[in-house]
């Protein structure tokens, strides 16, 4: 604490020179809600910028006068207005587009171009819903989880119990955050869908790696998903069915101003649920007698406050619910809640913007396999971050503080029966500060943040760094680099026979680790990881970009469940190797590779190609090895057309090719008697089979392969009505992709064959 207060004042006390400022935000006429990307320009000048995912835009140090300001997005008529700035004045304008049929491509790639321009934009995909929408989809609805599948650097284990690695890293290694919330785990267990329903997002950030100091706790990847906060000129909604689920969406205000201006209170709910669990039975009893064994339940409500200045206060909470039931599992369920604010202020007469966010959520998830051994984990808490954004000119300075408090209850069994528990509470504390400095040819965004782990005592210094040079107008190197560290680990099991529990740890204390770790003394718990990405993005033409970068990541320190565990760490056994007594090891690793993205976009057309090449290990202190999502090859080709001579049919189609997965081997079996005293009765007692494993993940699984179709047609009622039919199919020539391999019944289980799918939406 006493490094961090010192900083944060003297980032308080900074006092900017005074400047003309023109800002404002950039809103939909129709629904008051922000356009993101817009192109906005001062005419007669080379003053430009795009706004932001709030729909903001500042221009700063501007001589008194009078401006027009020029407001472009396709899909939009063009807006102008016209301001007087006196000096040392700020002044803030709302901007409202209307729809157009006009279609403005070249708009959309000139705001698309001029944020690569002014941005570092390295390892993060920016996503919206028109984006999600070109990918095929299952039943009624696309879904931010497959859209995420197929961006470049993502390794998706497929369509049961799927898990997301983003280069190299695991899950828990993953930071998703929902409007300022921490999310715990963003996904089903049928990995077609995620918690989050794509018509409340507004933008989602994927940041791959490199992410610069307003982002922590995490060392691998950041998903910063921001929801829109409902329709402010009328009830509106949407009704969803198919053969997997429906949904419900409402949104509207509450408080209508006298026109969008004004001060207005609005709110957005949606509710989504799994029934093929039910639905399968007769649709799809091909695969399973007993249906497909997943369920969910999805609820998320959020109201806001607009006010006249474009200050917003929102309040928000959701509740997630996960059910799964495998014939070699006995139960695996997860649920989630919790509740948020956030707020963004607009001071008058300052060129800044302050934004803070408060929340509170609970995850608790349960796996009992056919061991009858229950394991089960909890994590509950908050958390509160501040942050100032100052804009000089195309400079901008973003600083704040953070503070995480949660409570972690966990219950696990080891593969020999040993009970691995831990209850802790955890302080995090930290301060950020990045500075952007846009010149004509460069863009370069130094910052630091400074991690505290009070329960620890541990500080983290973590320098972060990114830059981008213009080579040309069409071409651009970029690089970021940044040390990173987290205090949470996993209690997942490369020896399950369905690797689906992710259940939560704080990192322990020095004293509940191995002494020493190849040779060296431990001193320390906190995970740490060193990034370093590289790569150039070349606009072709109009249409067609290619991005291609390589990157580098060295885990410093992992920590993770001693899955060895045979003795317990008591003074009676101080002569017994740490290695089979301690509750945790130590291990290190890396992970590198290249991603390669080609998009092309024209009128009817849109193809997406991204190919991952990657390397992963982990090293033990003892051996090196792959990690189980360690894959090679990873491709997916997107392609969507529009047909019809109205435009009402739309085809979409993706491919995913992936090469194996690494697995451990079957060496032999054995008799696994137990013995609950010295007293047993050996001849009485029913032993159960052992597995004997070969050398840890040294073989490999087949290839994956899978091709979805979506064709779906649009009859518009309406204005603001209007019904989509939705033909889709998954596994489109039936690969047989591997899910597990029964060790004890000697039988492949595979993922899901062929699933066709019809479903309806009504938009009102």
């Amino acid at each position: 604490m006493r490094y961090i207060i010192p900083i944060i004042a003297i980032f308080l006390s900074i006092h900017l020179f005074s400047q003309s400022t023109i800002r404002g935000f950039v809103y939909d006429k129709a629904t008051g809600e922000p356009i993101i990307m817009a192109n906005v320009l001062i005419k007669g000048t080379k003053i430009g910028a795009s706004t932001d995912a709030n729909g903001f835009f500042s221009f700063t140090k501007l001589q008194p006068g009078t401006y027009t300001i020029k407001v472009q997005f396709i899909g939009y008529d063009t807006a102008t207005v016209s301001i007087t700035v006196k000096d040392k004045e700020v002044i803030t304008r709302k901007i409202y587009l209307s729809e157009s049929s006009v279609l403005l491509q070249q708009v959309d790639v000139s705001a698309e171009r001029t944020d690569k321009v002014e941005q570092v934009r390295i390892s993060v995909n920016k996503i919206t819903p028109k984006q999600i929408e070109r990918i095929p989809s299952m039943g009624s609805e696309p879904d931010f989880a497959q859209y995420v599948q197929v961006l470049p650097g993502v390794i998706f284990t497929g369509d049961q119990g799927g898990q997301l690695y983003i280069r190299g890293g695991a899950p828990i290694q993953n930071k998703v955050m929902l409007d300022g919330m921490v999310i715990y785990n963003p996904f089903h267990s049928i990995g077609f869908f995620s918690v989050f329903d794509s018509d409340i997002i507004r933008t989602a950030d994927v940041y791959t790696g490199g992410f610069n100091a307003e982002y922590g706790g995490r060392i691998s990847s950041v998903m910063d998903i921001i929801t829109k906060d409902g329709n402010r000129n009328r009830q509106a909604g949407k009704i969803s069915a198919s053969t997997f689920g429906s949904k419900l969406l409402l949104e509207g205000p509450i408080l209508k101003g006298e026109d969008l201006s004004k001060t207005s209170i609005s709110y957005v709910f949606s509710a989504k649920t799994s029934y093929i669990r039910e639905s399968s039975k007769l649709l799809y009893s091909y695969v399973d007698s007993a249906g497909i064994p997943f369920s969910f339940n999805d609820f998320y409500g959020k109201v806001s406050l607009n006010t006249e200045n474009g200050s917003k206060w929102n309040v928000f909470g959701f509740r997630f619910t996960d059910d799964v039931k495998y014939k070699a599992l006995s139960r695996f369920n997860w649920k989630s809640g919790g509740i948020g604010s956030n707020i963004i202020l607009v001071p008058a007469g300052s060129p800044f913007l302050f934004k803070t966010n408060f929340s509170y959520s609970k995850y608790e998830i349960t796996l009992k396999e056919s061991d009858d051994l229950p394991r089960n984990s909890e994590i509950n808490g908050f958390n509160l971050g501040l942050s100032f954004n100052y804009f000089m000119g195309k400079n901008e300075l973003n600083y704040g503080i953070e503070t995480y408090g949660f409570k972690t209850d966990f219950n696990y069994y080891n593969a020999i029966g040993r009970l691995i528990d831990q209850v802790q509470n955890t302080t995090e504390i930290a301060a950020f500060v990045k500075y952007k400095i846009a010149r004509e040819k460069f863009v370069i965004e130094p910052g630091f943040r400074l991690q505290y782990y009070a329960s620890l005592i541990k500080m983290s210094p973590e320098p972060r760094l990114g830059a981008k040079y213009l080579v040309s107008d069409n071409f651009r190197l970029k690089l970021a680099s940044g040390i990173y560290s987290q205090n949470f680990i996993s209690a997942n099991s490369d020896r399950d026979v369905v690797n689906l529990f992710y259940g939560f740890l704080s990192s322990p204390e020095v004293s509940d680790l191995p002494a020493k770790f190849d040779g060296k003394d431990v001193k320390s718990s906190i995970q740490r990881a060193a990034h370093i990405v590289a790569g150039f993005e070349y606009d072709v033409n109009n249409y067609l970009d290619i991005n291609i970068e390589g990157y580098y990541k060295r885990f410093l320190q992992l920590t993770n469940i001693n899955r060895n565990k045979i003795f317990d760490d008591t003074g009676d056994n101080w002569q017994i190797p740490d290695l089979i007594k301690k509750d945790f090891i130590l291990e290190n690793g890396k992970a590198y590779g290249a991603d390669v993205t080609m998009k092309y976009e024209y009128k009817r057309n849109y193809f997406w190609l991204a190919y991952s090449l990657g390397f992963v290990d982990r090293y033990d202190g003892f051996v090196t090895y792959a990690p189980i999502y360690d894959r090679r090859h990873n491709i997916n080709i997107v392609a969507t057309r529009t047909l019809g001579k109205n435009l009402d049919w739309e085809l979409s189609v993706r491919w995913n090719y992936g090469s194996g997965f690494p697995f451990s081997k079957t060496a032999g079996y054995y008799e696994q008697l137990q013995l609950t005293d010295v007293n047993t009765d050996l001849s009485s007692t029913n032993a159960l089979l052992g597995v004997l494993y070969g050398e840890l993940n040294a073989g490999r699984l087949p290839s994956y392969h899978r091709l979805d179709l979506t064709l779906k047609k649009t009859i518009e009622f309406s204005k603001n009505s209007t019904m989509e039919i939705n033909f889709a199919c998954t596994n489109v020539y039936n690969r047989a992709n591997i899910f597990y391999y029964d060790r004890i019944r000697s039988k492949r289980v595979n993922q899901l064959p062929i699933i066709p799918s019809v479903g309806m939406n009504l938009t009102f």
